[in-house]
Parts: C-alpha cells; structure tokens; sequence
C-alpha cells in the first residue's frame, strides 16, 4: 500500500503533519526536531483539500502524520480521500491520535491507515513514540524491518 522507494516524488525525510490542535503541532515538531533533525516538516490544521495538494505536489511527503478529529473533514475522510487515488498509494499514512477506541482503530485500518499511533500525554514517551514510527518507515523503505509499526492492523 505505501512506503515504495521506486517512485522519485516521495522524499522520506519530507513529513506532512495533519493536526489541528496547536499544542500537539508544537509537540510534534519539538519531538522530532530532536530525534529527526534531517526532517522537513510541513503541518496544515485542516484535513480538506490534503489529498488534491499531495496529488499536485511535486514533492510527496514520505509520511504523512494524520489526526482523526479535526474540524471539518475528519482524519478518516482524508484518508478515505488519499485511499481512492491510485497516485498515492506510496504515500504512507500514520494516524496519530489521542482516541482508543476499538472501533476508531478499525475504521482507520479500514480506511487504509499504514499504521495507528496513540498519542502518550507524557512527552518524553510521546517522544519516544513518535521516534519509533518514523523509523519504523524510514527502515521499511529502506527494506529493513518487517515487524509492527504499532498496532498490528485487526485481522
């Protein structure tokens, strides 16, 4: 479903993230500004409009960071939305949320999640969460590990 390297518009050290909540944005970019500093980051609040841009990018995202509640669309349209185009099927996507309900991480899979993440209130795990996901990826294109990203998606 995602995580190719064969197509030369996705750049693995290129992070969209999907949040609309200004403190969790903020959290992100200090986490993996200290994990990943290689990074490029690009945030957006709003979930309309994200698969028409990753589509028309000529630069596509290597992961794309993406929170289910968001005024608006919500994270699991635009996944639906980034899922019914055959263009972005490389395109990974992460669903990193604070909800746990079992059926929200059905939905997501689903929808076509890559993988879903709780967000850790404590930072240092959010920290170290947020670290293990996009290594998880960047190793997976990279063709390395093969083990779970997070959840292992329902069977």
């Amino acid at each position: 479903m995602s995580g190719s390297a064969g197509d030369p518009r996705i750049d693995h050290d290129f992070v969209w993230v999907v949040e609309d909540s200004a403190e969790d944005a903020e959290a992100i970019q200090r986490a993996l500004g200290r994990t990943h500093p290689g990074l490029t980051l690009e945030f957006t609040d709003r979930g309309a409009g994200v698969a028409e841009r990753l589509l028309e990018a000529t630069r596509r995202p290597g992961l794309v960071l993406l929170d289910l509640h968001m005024p608006g669309l919500s994270g699991t349209a635009v996944l639906r939305s980034i899922r019914s185009m055959p263009e972005l099927n490389n395109v990974t996507v992460v669903v990193f949320t604070s909800l746990t309900a079992p059926e929200e991480v059905d939905a997501t899979y689903a929808a076509g999640a890559d993988s879903y993440i709780y967000k850790p209130v404590n930072f240092e795990l959010f920290r170290t969460v947020l670290k293990g996901a996009v290594d998880y990826w960047q190793r997976r294109v990279k063709g390395g590990d093969e083990g779970p990203a997070a959840q292992s998606p329902p069977s």
